[in-house]
């Protein structure tokens, strides 16, 4: 019925036209704003907003704080398309709001207090749209806030706009037919990441002191180790998502972690301090445990691997695992080189679950939009005749030697229920065998790796790349707590030798080496992973702030970003 339908054409130029009106009423605005100190608003982090404000520091309040990141999201997303839904006047507003509640009471409203926020396109906002990109959600405005934007701002944080994701937000991609491509902050040829995309880059291009995104297979971590930003996917839920759409709401076998993302360790902790504990919607299951204070052994042993056996990584991704190590081991840490157990073996059973309904429920959405060009390898399984798949498998393993691209494209497809619950079953036993090959027998406090085995890709090339999610949808899987910290930037003469060096998938080499070019690349952030034992969340943000100081100053943080030429 939607073959010939061009209505969502319609409908995304009137919701851009919208926006574009929004962004340039808010220019009027800030014209009567007291800008003057905007550069140490930008160059503070969250936690330094806050200290400044409870201080009283001269020059500083909400809404000068709050005016100045509006200013710096109207450029960020002039340079990369981030935003979707503007709250800048309502933002503007609460922050003066704010400064008088200040001024006659002395007491801040909370630990939040005057941090302008940003929320991913799902999270409700009262009177604004959560389509996520589908054009036939479009114009239909929540009617309440999300249970975690409500918290926020009763903590004080003031939500100035919700950001991109890609279509069915099971992509690293940032492009829908509503709001169109995001690009990465530091290179507009290239993705950004996702789903959390247009997030990741607000924040990094300064335009946002905190961010709030969620992540199913990687979705917190790829963009902010693309984009050069911080996160946290807690092993379990600890942030709420009641009130945060989905296209897939009832698919709980891989859990939708909600988290924070930020410019820095410490504000990635304040976000956890702030919210973790509170309680969730009647139909969540969120740990009633504030964030605990931990303290880390003096010496830490780490394990790491640069090859996971899925796909080969790409030079400056070894080089951020290697300087990663360095700094660790400069630092007194014990770092040790390890293999990770069935990483296959987890994207496999990932794959498996995720399109046990052949993802119809999360296509159901489309309606007239036309489908991203990033779904087509997700899609194409489950979409072919059974003797068509059965027999490329074959050929991919026999005619082409490439074991893991087939044993991905044969778990793509229909299952019925019983064999749905093997997988689930299955999906256990990894978990079982981490934990004896990993922690038990090494008995390591995290493990570092690779956040994906290439950096950020150029637009359109996750047609065909879509699996190299797998390096984070391993954790999904195992539910274990992950971090992101950004280590380096892709230099010129990270050349990749042309005989591979670690096993990996043979389709996936030959696509990477295709569009992998380190001069086109130059600058492109380079993140790594630290992952932690279950309800170890509180450990896995302390070692990245371990991390983070031995690697030192490196480019990377608030004021950081400039728009690229």
């Amino acid at each position: 019925m939607w073959l010939f339908d061009s209505s969502w054409k319609d409908i995304a130029a009137r919701k851009q036209a919208d926006r574009a009106a929004l962004i340039e009423a808010a220019k009027e605005l800030l014209r009567s704003c007291d800008l003057a100190l905007s550069d140490a608003y930008l160059r503070a982090s969250a936690g330094e907003i806050i200290a400044h404000l409870s201080a009283r520091t001269p020059g500083w309040t909400a809404e000068r704080v709050t005016a100045a990141y509006i200013s710096q999201a109207i450029d960020a997303h002039a340079a990369t398309n981030c935003i979707t839904e503007v709250l800048f006047q309502e933002a503007l507003e609460a922050a003066r709001a704010l400064d008088k509640e200040y001024e006659a009471t002395g007491t801040l409203k909370g630990p939040l207090h005057g941090v302008p926020v940003s929320f991913k396109d799902q999270y409700d906002v009262k009177g604004y749209d959560s389509s996520i990109g589908f054009s036939q959600w479009a114009y239909k405005p929540a009617k309440e806030d999300a249970l975690l934007v409500a918290q926020v701002k009763a903590a004080g944080g003031i939500p100035i706009c919700k950001t991109n994701v890609p279509q069915t937000m099971l992509s690293f991609e940032c492009n829908n037919p509503l709001f169109g491509r995001t690009l990465n902050p530091w290179s507009p040829a290239h993705i950004p990441g996702g789903s959390s995309g247009g997030e990741a880059v607000l924040l990094a291009c300064g335009g946002s002191a905190l961010g709030f995104g969620s992540d199913i297979g990687g979705s917190l971590r790829i963009p902010t180790g693309l984009s050069g930003c911080f996160a946290i996917k807690c092993g379990e839920p600890r942030f709420s998502k009641t009130g945060a759409v989905s296209p897939n709401p009832g698919f709980e076998t891989i859990r939708t972690i909600m988290g924070p993302m930020a410019r820095s360790v410490a504000d990635v902790k304040l976000a956890c301090q702030t919210i973790c504990g509170l309680p969730g919607g009647a139909s969540e299951h969120l740990a009633p445990v504030p964030w605990r204070d931990v303290q880390l052994p003096k010496k830490l042993k780490i394990g790491y691997y640069t090859s996971d056996n899925v796909a080969e990584n790409s030079p400056p991704v070894k080089r951020a695992v290697r300087e990663a190590v360095a700094a660790l081991t400069k630092a007194g840490h014990e770092c040790v080189q390890f293999v990770p157990p069935n990483a296959l073996e987890a994207m496999e059973c990932f794959t498996a679950l995720t399109s046990s309904d052949g993802y119809k429920e999360l296509t159901s959405h489309l309606g007239p939009d036309p489908q991203d060009p990033s779904l087509f390898l997700v899609l194409l399984g489950p979409s072919i005749p059974w003797f068509i798949r059965s027999t490329a498998a074959w050929l991919l393993r026999t005619a082409v030697g490439d074991e893991r691209f087939a044993t991905l494209l044969a778990a793509a497809r229909h299952k019925p229920v019983r064999e749905f619950v093997h997988w689930t079953a299955r999906r256990n036993e990894l978990i079982d065998e981490f934990h004896a090959k990993v922690w038990a027998q090494h008995a390591f406090d995290f493990v570092l790796a690779p956040v994906q085995a290439m950096p950020a890709l150029p637009h359109k090339a996750t047609r065909t790349l879509i699996p190299l999610a797998s390096a984070t949808i391993y954790y999904n899987v195992l539910h274990y707590p992950a971090g992101v910290v950004p280590v380096t930037r892709v230099l010129p003469t990270d050349v990749w030798a042309e005989e591979a060096e670690d096993p990996g998938s043979v389709m996936l080499r030959t696509e990477m080496r295709k569009v992998y070019d380190p001069e086109a690349m130059k600058g492109l952030p380079v993140g790594v992973q630290l992952v932690g034992r279950p309800w170890e969340d509180e450990r896995v943000v302390e070692a990245m702030g371990v991390l983070d100081a031995a690697l030192g100053p490196r480019g990377f943080g608030p004021g950081t970003w400039t728009p690229a030429v």
